[in-house]
């Protein structure tokens, strides 16, 4: 009997965004996570400035310590948007002697953080490509990437969201002393300063009065083209909950709580404090609050993970306080930090169960996909060709004498 062929699994890593590192962490925990028996992966990169990479040699962090394109049998490489390439052309622009070679995927496995990966841009990209993708679509992976869009949406599900106001950087530039008045007219000190479309808590400033205000702004300004101000919640814990599925079949994970050595989980809690990604970072498993509590938070993480039409995977923050039980959601991060193994391990599931169960619904989420009809055709072009392009919106109306 003939051996079984291996699925073919490309993961996506790195990419244009201030989250670069943090995604090269993820995506070689993901490879390491797969059963080289069953699966046969990809490895590739995109470096800071967005070229892409191929090769062998992607798996091994070492390559990482100068840049990819000096290392032997490292290739350049692209996702072709055509169907009938479905996956990856190797050496794209091939000298005199050189040939192109087309690597055919069966699933695409992104683990690119923020910019131009969990914001929908992949996704769209592998939705044109026809190939099935782990985690949310193009318009999940949009919402959840804008705090100020999630605000929106969150709310209009009633699920509750700490009050803030947004702008844009034009609108800084134009007139920061109208930006100040306004959100000293909607809020009160002390507020977190916040680009509206980063994560690993990168650019996040706390300011306790209007000098703070003005310079964590301009930091955000720097990074983002839109700009989040929020009422700080005193006397809060976080609470974090992860969830899986799609649809009417999402799971939510034991409950954790972070403990940060600053006011707020910064980049260097989440990631340098050593081990790897946001599973190094000091925490407590289970949370240690009420169980009604507990519930009640993971029925709002699966509520807003439908809310934004969520599949495959999300880590999605909380803010609590514990004297009164209220509860405010944070942030909804559609890839986050080590695809949240700790949390799932907690529930029994393994990071080599946790990456096989998300390729299971990428694949499903595809062929429902492919349900769907594409290919509509009319006689639309036959007549225009015979009436002309000034015959599609008819006849000019003309007037009496004209």
């Amino acid at each position: 009997m003939a051996a079984k062929r291996k699925q073919v699994v490309g993961v996506v890593f790195g990419g244009r965004s201030v989250e670069h590192d943090v995604s090269i962490v993820t995506g070689h925990q993901v490879m390491r996570a797969f059963d080289a028996e069953r699966y046969e992966i990809v490895p590739i990169y995109i470096d800071r400035d967005g070229r892409w990479f191929t090769g062998e040699l992607l798996r091994d962090l070492n390559t990482f310590k100068k840049p990819v394109i000096e290392a032997k049998g490292v290739m350049r490489a692209i996702i072709s948007p055509s169907i009938e390439h479905h996956g990856l052309i190797i050496n794209p622009a091939p000298g005199r002697f050189g040939r192109s070679e087309i690597r055919r995927l069966d699933v695409v496995f992104p683990t690119v953080h923020g910019s131009h990966g969990e914001d929908g841009t992949l996704q769209g990209l592998f939705e044109l490509a026809d190939i099935p993708y782990v985690g949310c679509g193009v318009l999940a992976s949009a919402i959840a990437n804008d705090k100020i869009m999630t605000k929106m949406v969150l709310a209009q599900h009633g699920i509750p969201v700490v009050d803030a106001v947004s702008f844009s950087r034009a609108e800084w530039l134009e007139a920061p002393d109208r930006v100040i008045q306004h959100i000293l007219s909607e809020l009160t000190f002390p507020l977190f300063i916040k680009p509206a479309t980063l994560g690993s808590s990168i650019g996040i400033g706390r300011a306790n009065d209007e000098t703070l205000l003005r310079a964590s702004i301009e930091v955000a300004a720097g990074l983002d083209r839109l700009i989040l101000v929020e009422q700080a919640v005193t006397g809060c814990i976080e609470i974090n909950c992860a969830v899986m599925g799609d649809g009417a079949s999402i799971r939510a994970s034991v409950l954790e709580q972070p403990i940060s050595w600053e006011e707020f989980l910064t980049y260097e809690d989440k990631y340098l404090r050593g081990g790897e990604g946001m599973k190094s970072a000091e925490r407590l498993i289970p949370a240690p609050i009420q169980a009604d509590l507990a519930e009640q938070i993971r029925k709002l993480a699966v509520q807003a993970f439908r809310a934004v039409e969520g599949r495959g995977t999300a880590r999605i923050d909380f803010l609590v306080k514990p004297e009164t039980n209220q509860i405010f959601l944070n942030e909804l991060n559609t890839m986050p930090g080590s695809l949240a193994f700790y949390l799932w391990q907690e529930e029994g599931l393994s990071p080599q169960q946790v990456v096989e169960e998300l390729v299971r619904l990428a694949q499903e989420a595809y062929a429902e996909k492919r349900r769907s009809t594409y290919n509509y055709q009319t006689a639309l072009l036959d007549v225009t060709t015979a009436r002309g392009l000034k015959g599609v919106k008819g006849k000019a109306r003309t007037t009496p004498g004209s």
